[in-house]
């Protein structure tokens, strides 16, 4: 699905990811490599596979669109290293002249001498890329700049003729800020209290709807 968000043409995809095409940029948030094998770890039986799958579907993504930039706006590692992030390292090498830029997340944790050798660029708080701001995320103030975060999963609730309720990740676009569904498969859902004039799309098995 197209939309125009100010005065700007981004392709929202069922993959939850943002291509901005203007600026050959595709825009993903909440990858969370390594949360699975965190999981494992503390004893909490999660499916092997899951981060290998969400890398799966990210380089088809990249092949689709064939951009100049990944942005990642914030957790693309759940945690400090760990096997998972050993298998990006390898899956790194097919796009190596792909720009990687990361804004730091909360759970980002990996030293910089990490990112640099994973050939990652990371940001500290936020990128501008007039007319939008990137960052982890929203900022309790707004300014003419608008503003595309992650972190909080946003989710909505479709309801059917039979009473049936389904929940589905989505996109969010305010009045000054959207917030990216999360791209990890292995991710929860949060609600966001709709206002006047606010957009939801839900991405579902067949494709993004405008709800």
């Amino acid at each position: 699905m197209t939309i125009i968000c100010k005065e700007e043409e981004l392709i929202l995809n069922k993959e939850r990811s943002i291509y901005w095409a203007a600026q050959k940029m595709l825009i993903i948030s909440d990858l969370h490599i390594g949360k699975s094998a965190h999981f494992r770890k503390h004893g909490i039986q999660v499916p092997s596979g899951v981060g290998e799958g969400d890398l799966q579907r990210l380089a088809r993504l990249i092949d689709l669109y064939d951009p100049q930039t990944l942005l990642i706006t914030g957790d693309m590692f759940h945690h400090k290293s760990n096997s998972e992030v050993a298998v990006f390292s390898e899956w790194r090498k097919e796009f190596s002249q792909l720009r990687f830029q990361l804004i730091k997340g909360n759970h980002d944790q990996l030293r910089p001498v990490e990112y640099a050798s994973l050939n990652i660029e990371l940001i500290q708080k936020e990128l501008i890329c007039a007319p939008f701001r990137f960052i982890h995320e929203k900022p309790e103030s707004t300014d003419t700049t608008y503003t595309i975060s992650g972190h909080i999963h946003p989710g909505v609730t479709l309801y059917g003729k039979a009473r049936q309720r389904l929940n589905f990740p989505c996109f969010y676009f305010g009045e000054n800020n959207a917030i990216l569904p999360a791209f990890s498969a292995f991710t929860g859902l949060s609600r966001i209290q709709p206002q006047k004039n606010d957009r939801f799309y839900a991405i579902t098995p067949s494709g993004v709807v405008a709800v």
